[in-house]
């Protein structure tokens, strides 16, 4: 993402009746398997939304499983909200149907569900052996009284051009309101119930977002702008991010995308931790998320008020934090209590503090003046007696700073030397608070 490009990409939902093939679409549309799983930190397994690309335009795009009726109500009520949920944050919905089953009571069903939404409705007609004139049985589809029809094979990729073109008409217009670019976009995240909207509400000093113990409260990202000291900051308070299990990962995942998409547009996140829970397997995967993101971070330990302290028990902690989320040490952390309004303010000069750090640059020649003092201190390893060599580097990007180096060969780059390179950064430029990212390429030596 460029550092101009800081706005909210459309979002694209793929919707129907299981087996109809929306993984296969969404696979061929995103380019890539996401259910491979990534050994990196975060929320990269089983992802059920991804960014695209058509026409030069970046959009989200949503999976968004089987919507199938269950004669259990609840358990029905639940799924049939699971898909309500994609379908509100969408832009665009994508009715996916199936040319060989034909027309069915459950698609009628999902089709009355998605004339509620209101939204821009393209239907697809799946496994479809050839594309352009339709063949007689693709006709009872318009029964639906839903315009067009796409037919397509999301396995053979045929006809994914021309539904994209039609999903590309519904986007809405690109906005670059110069106004935004002097608001600091802060997305308050967190596991569920961690006090994410009590502390908006202790900023605001006004009840403008319901705090409840019970989990899952704040289903959208509900944005608020807050001034102080002159400057504009608009609070993202996303829905908590809970932890997957059997049923509720059906139910919780499509409000759990809207935690991610409002990390996704944040210059800087607020990640909350329970003081008298600790680090969560949960909440190192919400941090992980945000680094993988390249977002400037605080760490906010909440609740500090009903924590009972000893001498030491606030460092203690702080030790114990980055040491569970050591991919983040950069991070600062600071102890608040949203009820009490202790620290609060603090964050504030944090957030202004770690968006400077990501927005820092530096110039090339004091740059690879740092560099050449790192390889003279610690020489690059090398592998079959061929040695590493890093000819200069230079910055590409801010928010998160990045690094371009220029070197012999990649693939003797260790991850330990990389790691050096950039801790010898943060320990003469700071970049405290905010990732940094590094782009190895190769240059041959003229």
């Amino acid at each position: 993402m460029s550092e101009a490009e800081n706005l909210s990409k459309p979002v694209v939902a793929i919707v129907g009746r299981p087996n109809v093939g929306k993984s296969t679409l969404f696979n061929y549309i995103t380019g890539r398997r996401i259910s491979i799983t990534e050994d990196t930190p975060g929320i990269t397994r089983d992802r059920i939304y991804a960014e695209a690309e058509w026409r030069g335009r970046k959009f989200t795009l949503i999976d968004t499983g089987g919507i199938e009726p269950f004669t259990g109500d609840y358990i029905k009520r639940m799924m049939l909200r699971q898909a309500e949920l994609a379908v509100e944050t969408a832009d665009v919905i994508i009715f996916l149907l199936d040319m060989k089953t034909g027309l069915t009571s459950a698609d009628d069903d999902v089709a009355v569900m998605l004339r509620k939404s209101e939204k821009p409705i393209i239907v697809a007609v799946n496994k479809a052996d050839n594309v352009g004139e339709l063949p007689p049985e693709a006709y009872e589809f318009y029964n639906l009284g839903m315009g067009e029809i796409y037919p397509i094979s999301s396995i053979h990729g045929l006809g994914i051009g021309d539904l994209l073109d039609a999903v590309y008409e519904y986007f809405p217009e690109e906005l670059h309101d110069e106004q935004e670019e002097d608001v600091v976009n802060v997305a308050v995240i967190g596991k569920p119930n961690v006090g994410k909207s009590s502390l908006i509400n202790c900023i605001l000093g006004e009840e403008r977002v319901i705090v409840s113990n019970i989990p899952g409260t704040t289903r959208d990202a509900i944005d608020t702008l807050v001034e102080r000291n002159g400057k504009t900051y608009n609070f993202i308070d996303t829905a908590g991010i809970r932890r997957k299990s059997r049923i509720e990962e059906n139910i919780e995942r499509y409000s759990v995308i809207r935690s991610w998409t409002a990390v996704d547009r944040a210059d800087v996140c607020i990640i909350m931790i329970d003081a008298n829970d600790g680090v969560t397997e949960q909440d190192t995967k919400i941090a992980g998320y945000a680094h993988e993101q390249g977002k400037a971070c605080i760490i906010t330990v909440n609740k500090w008020d009903t924590v009972e302290k000893e001498t030491g028990t606030l460092e203690k902690m702080r030790k114990d934090i980055l040491q569970k989320l050591e991919f983040m040490n950069y991070a600062p952390v600071v102890f608040i209590s949203a009820k009490t309004g202790q620290r609060v303010e603090r964050l504030f000069e944090l957030v202004d503090f770690v968006f400077d750090q990501a927005s820092f640059r530096i110039q090339t020649g004091m740059l690879n003046d740092v560099l050449n003092e790192a390889l003279a201190m610690v020489q690059p390893p090398s592998d079959k007696g061929k040695r590493l060599k890093i000819y200069y580097m230079t910055q590409v990007g801010i928010r998160p700073p990045k690094f371009v180096l220029f070197v012999n060969d990649v693939n003797l780059m260790h991850f330990s030397y990389e790691r050096y390179i950039m801790n010898t950064l943060r320990t003469n430029f700071g970049f405290e608070g905010t990732p940094i990212q590094f782009i190895l390429r190769e240059k041959k030596q003229e």
